[in-house]
């Protein structure tokens, strides 16, 4: 066996491994780290394609930014997760069916699947003088700058859509007023009280 295979079965089966285990274990906060380190393994799995670009993109965003907060999120939240798995065994055997059915649509593609002659070569390669990464670019900031910028857009509608709905201005708060603050007069904000000795306010 070849280095170049070993490293592959090595990172599929902890990807495997780490995706199962984040959906059977019963801590919260384990479970993310074996979804960290499935992420980990599937970005070994596009270098071993030569997507470099690719993997280090899976580590740096969902590694370092989203499954981090999914980590903090957990261990800050005072969830009951005792109740929550009471309630979920009752949904038990539909997820088990669902879980049947995917697998056999999986088993019946996975059956018929043929390589193409040229597949192998292809995957990854460099296109012309140019390596994958700047492949990419070209391909998303040329070819399809348009579609790249109108995704970009939805997502900037999206975001501000939810801040709009999830904004709510109560009345009985104190807020702070800014420009109130700036343009106030020390003579009337101030009031001298002249106490006399002995007594109180």
């Amino acid at each position: 066996m070849t280095v170049a295979a070993f490293t592959f079965y090595f990172f599929a089966l902890t990807t495997v491994a780490g995706g199962l285990m984040t959906v059977i274990s019963r801590n919260p906060v384990h479970s993310v780290l074996w979804l960290i380190l499935a992420f980990l393994s599937s970005a070994g799995l596009f270098v071993l394609l030569g997507a470099e670009f690719v993997a280090m993109l899976l580590i740096i965003v969902y590694v370092g930014a989203v499954a981090v907060l999914f980590l903090f999120v957990v261990m800050m939240l005072d969830v009951d997760f005792a109740e929550l798995k009471a309630e979920m065994s009752r949904y038990m055997p539909l997820a088990l069916l669902i879980g049947a059915v995917i697998l056999m649509q999986l088993g019946m593609a996975l059956g018929v699947w043929n390589y193409a002659d040229l597949a192998q070569a292809n995957i990854a390669a460099p296109t012309g003088e140019a390596q994958n990464t700047a492949a990419l670019g070209l391909l998303i900031y040329d070819k399809y700058i348009i579609l790249f910028q109108l995704a970009g857009l939805i997502l900037l509608v999206a975001m501000i859509g939810a801040i709009v709905l999830t904004l709510r201005h109560r009345v009985d708060i104190k807020r702070q007023n800014v420009m109130q603050q700036m343009h106030r007069d020390p003579a009337k904000a101030m009031e001298l009280k002249d106490m006399k000795p002995g007594q109180g306010l």
